[in-house]
């Protein structure tokens, strides 16, 4: 089965935000780390954190091409910044983008136009977008007007946190956006949420489960966010989906821990079996 994480973050300097580890974590660290969990890629969510201009997403993606991919972010305000998303899949590991306007200088994209040359634009070349935080509340009207975008809902499509109990809190309307079938969800940083819960974190099963009916095991991608969990091992976020939700199928699996991202990102590791490459 492969095994493909659809979050972590990759830095080599600076100070992160206190959620998350405060050592570096290279290339290297996370490849031993996956090495030992059995994980065989994962996406490196770029543009946060410290590498917010993917210099070291892209030196990780062309120095372990099968390890790393990368979901980036781009100041959408340059003036060269279409030109650079035409051409953003001939960086290494470039596979789409990834977007929260949280920045002040980035809150009114939704709204003052620039996502509205963005959008059509990253649809017409396949390039999915990531979105997450506020900017949850355009996915509706983004789904519906650019249907060839591929939208990816990060983390169970969170919209915040409850700071006293570290339990996730999704936007209301997360289920009902998966009647728009270019929306899908990353299962991703749902233990980081889990409060005091305790391995296999069944407060997240019926959530999982609720989000699986609605939008089936090929629009959902197991993740993590890797850097702030401290309540399990990477192994067990891996085992808690392999060997925890028993209603899952082993092709439900099969899709949900790599080969639908895969799809959905038309981006495959050189190492992945031949019967998982896409079809021609």
């Amino acid at each position: 089965m492969l095994i493909i994480d659809s979050q972590i973050h990759l830095w080599k300097s600076g100070e992160p935000p206190a959620r998350h580890r405060q050592a570096p974590y290279l290339a290297e660290d996370a490849i031993a780390d996956m090495d030992a969990a059995g994980v065989d890629a994962a996406i490196n969510a770029a543009g946060v954190l410290l590498d917010v201009d993917c210099s070291y997403a892209i030196e990780s993606a062309a120095r372990f091409p099968d390890r790393f991919a990368t979901i980036g972010w781009l100041n959408l305000n340059l003036p060269e910044a279409p030109d650079l998303v035409r051409r953003w899949r001939s960086q290494p590991g470039m596979i789409g983008f990834r977007f929260h306007c949280v920045a002040e200088d980035e809150r009114s994209w939704p709204t003052d136009g620039t996502m509205d040359w963005f959008l059509p634009l990253a649809a017409e070349l396949g390039l999915p977008v990531g979105l997450g935080g506020p900017v949850l509340a355009h996915v509706e009207r983004w789904a519906a007007q650019y249907p060839n975008l591929k939208i990816v809902l990060d983390h169970f499509g969170i919209v915040g946190q409850n700071l006293t109990t570290r339990e996730l809190i999704q936007h209301e309307d997360v289920l009902s956006w998966s009647r728009f079938s270019n929306v899908s969800v990353k299962l991703s940083a749902g233990i980081y949420y889990a409060g005091e819960d305790e391995y296999p974190f069944r407060s997240l099963h019926d959530r999982i489960h609720r989000l699986y009916d609605a939008y089936g095991p090929e629009r959902l991608f197991w993740g993590t966010d890797i850097t702030r969990v401290d309540n399990c091992t990477w192994r067990q976020a891996v085992t808690m989906f392999t060997e925890e939700l028993s209603w899952l199928s082993q092709n439900d699996k099969t899709l949900i821990m790599g080969e639908a991202l895969c799809r959905w990102f038309n981006w495959w590791p050189s190492t992945a079996e031949p019967a998982s490459a896409p079809p021609q």
